[in-house]
Order: C-alpha cells, then structure tokens, then sequence
C-alpha cells in the first residue's frame, strides 16, 4: 500500500503543481494553450484551459515519477521509506520546477524581446505578432518545468535510494 500511496502522491503533486503553472502561464498568453496545443479544451477561459492542460500534461509526469520513486524507497530488503518521508522532497523538486521556470520564462521573454529568439513556422504565423514575445516566455516556462522535472526527479530518486542504504549501515549489526 505504500508504494502505491508514493505513485499517487507523485501523480497529485505533479498535477496540482501543473494545474497552478498553468493558471499562471494562460494568463500569460492564452494562446500557447489555444493555438500551441491541440484542441482538446472547446474554450479561450484561462482558468478552463489551465485546469484542463494542468491535469492532461502533469498526470502521466507524476506516474513517471512515482513508479520508480515507489521502487527505490520500498524495493528490497534495505530500510523502506514511507509516504511521508517523501513529502519534503518532492516539495523541494517541484519548488526547484517552480523558480527555474520563472527564471526560464523571464529569460525567454528577454530573448524573444531582443529577437535573439524567435517564434518558428507554423506557429509563427498562427501566433499574433503583439502575443509571440508571452508565447515564448510561456514556451520557455514549461521547458523549464518538464526538463527540471526529469532531471530533479533523478536526483530525488537516486538519494531516496541512497538514503535507505545510509539507514541500513546506522543500524547495529
């Protein structure tokens, strides 16, 4: 049961953290949402398409994270960690996912503000131009979050897995 709270806790954490970027980031620009995803969501509401495009593109980035981080917390004979040993990392992940794409989608509205980086064919001619500098900013935003995600969530997975290691040699023999 408690792998399976892990994989759950992951796939909640990452969809409300994808549910509260994505709040922010439609605000943004609605139109990385209305014309640079497919159209699943039939509306232009921020709020609508930042709960919808929050779920769809965090669940899966959830499982991917907790399936594994479920195995190397309780997988095999060492000391297993619980649940709530995980919450504290996971929070530090997704506050990490959460500043860098700040700093990402500031640092792509600078650029894209400089022409140092431009928005490509078909978007480019989809996008009005008064919305491409926020289309990139909300573009380099959610680079940003899925690229911390992944890596960060190596980091966390490999020192849960360290961790119980650690535990085991503090017991006595």
């Amino acid at each position: 049961m408690q792998s399976l709270a892990i994989i759950l806790l992951c796939i909640l954490s990452a969809v409300v953290y994808g549910i509260l970027h994505d709040q922010v980031t439609a605000r943004v620009c609605v139109e990385y949402f209305t014309i640079g995803h497919p159209p699943i969501f039939n509306t232009t509401n921020p709020t609508l398409l930042g709960l919808g495009w929050g779920v769809v593109a965090t669940w899966w980035v959830g499982l991917l994270l907790g399936a594994p981080l479920a195995m190397a917390a309780r997988a095999g004979s060492r000391p297993k960690r619980d649940v709530f040993s995980l919450v504290r990392p996971i929070a530090i992940l997704l506050t990490t996912c959460a500043v860098s794409a700040v700093a990402a989608g500031l640092v792509g509205g600078i650029l894209a503000g400089q022409r140092m980086v431009v928005l490509v064919e078909p978007l480019a001619s989809g996008v009005p131009r008064e919305k491409q500098l926020a289309f990139l900013a909300d573009l380099w935003a959610h680079s940003a979050s899925y690229l911390m995600g992944f890596l960060g969530g190596v980091v966390v997975i490999v020192r849960v897995w360290r961790s119980r290691g650690h535990r085991q040699a503090e017991q006595p023999s």
